[in-house]
């Protein structure tokens, strides 16, 4: 097939990657990849991998998973925080338990637990839709954040009501608890975001996605094609849950060490949903763009003020970061609603030499 112009045939991804290879994305991911396990490990500091890229990463995972909800389904969710402490709790309870069973294991099954408390609230989504799936998400956010402070037997009846994360190792090396190291943790993290992202790559990719896309775009067209809409948002919640529950149980046992429920609060939610905005609806990799652009900036903001000789405080820094993260909000609903992940790609195409057969 010849073509004179850029651009994508939407039949199916190896259709679209027969006609059109884009060897440069995996020539980039691969660089990142190398960087990622090979170099920062070795060259960044025990800070950095703890302050800065472990939360990054568990961060990019939760907003992946309400990515997949609101951007590829069209389905507004304001309980994503709470999803995540499903996560969590549900991960505490079974390294609890079952103490032979290695976290790790249960850091991943802890996500069918928050899949399943996601399909139950999500069973509304067939009936009410827009504004008002919003409320009902956001019902089942304090009631979960209530739950969490409120059910003692989720925190195994401790005084302080907290989880608190104790000591696990895999070969001898600690992994979670204070002696684990950021190194340690940091692997472990990137290991289980990249697996859960590739998996989340072929996924919208494929039948699914695209059953989901087609939902989003008109429900009632979608329907009359033969998609049941009640399995495809239910499916889309539980996938959506899953993720966010894995990223919730990794917050806590990978990063916190120890957390209350006001880790959970509608607070989070509100900022992994920033993130999708600010990323990009419907992009994984304006996923990771969004968490990036939000965690980092209340971090970066003080010393880029200091190096221009204008030494600011933390509380400071914060009012500044919800200042600019509102006026990016606004900006990017208003003149590219598609986010970062849209910049990147008109960067791409206009940087990028297409190889035109002829």
């Amino acid at each position: 097939m010849f073509y004179r112009e850029a651009g994508q045939f939407k039949t199916n991804y190896r259709a679209d990657m027969a006609v059109f290879p884009i060897s440069q994305d995996r020539i980039g991911i691969a660089i990142i990849l190398i960087v990622a396990f090979g170099v920062i490990p070795f060259t960044a500091s025990d800070f950095m991998l703890h302050a800065i890229m472990i939360p990054f990463l568990i961060f990019s995972l939760a907003t992946i998973g309400l990515n997949i909800l609101t951007g590829y389904t069209g389905l507004l969710s304001l309980g994503t925080g709470a999803f995540m402490g499903v996560g969590a709790y549900s991960c505490y309870k079974l390294a609890t338990n079952f103490p032979e069973v290695h976290i790790i294991i249960w850091i991943v099954v802890s996500g069918f637990f928050s899949a399943a408390v996601g399909i139950l609230f999500g069973l509304p989504s067939l009936r009410i839709k827009g504004f008002y799936l919003a409320v009902a998400t956001l019902a089942a956010q304090f009631f979960l954040s209530w739950c969490f402070i409120r059910i003692p037997w989720l925190v195994n009846y401790n005084v302080s009501n907290a989880i608190e994360v104790q000591r696990r190792s895999l070969f001898g090396i600690p992994v979670t608890g204070p002696e684990a190291q950021p190194v340690t943790r940091y692997l472990i993290v990137l290991s289980i975001v990249v697996v859960m992202t590739w998996l989340a790559s072929n996924l919208v990719r494929g039948r699914i996605g695209r059953m989901w896309m087609a939902v989003r775009d008109m429900d009632i067209a979608a329907e009359l094609m033969g998609i049941r809409l009640l399995n495809t948002k239910l499916l889309a919640f539980a996938v959506s849950s899953f993720y966010c529950g894995v990223a919730g149980a990794m917050l806590v046992f990978l990063y916190y060490g120890s957390a209350e429920a006001t880790a959970f609060s509608i607070n989070q939610s509100f900022a992994i949903l920033s993130m999708v905005i600010i990323g990009g609806l419907g992009s994984l990799v304006g996923s990771f763009m969004g968490a990036a652009l939000i965690f980092t900036l209340p971090i970066l903001l003080p010393q880029l003020m200091g190096s221009l000789g204008l030494p600011i405080q933390s509380a400071t820094a914060e009012h500044i970061t919800f200042m600019v993260v509102g006026a990016l909000i606004v900006f990017f609903l208003i003149v590219e609603p598609h986010g970062l992940a849209r910049l990147w790609q008109i960067a791409k195409q206009k940087l990028r030499v297409w190889p035109y057969p002829y």
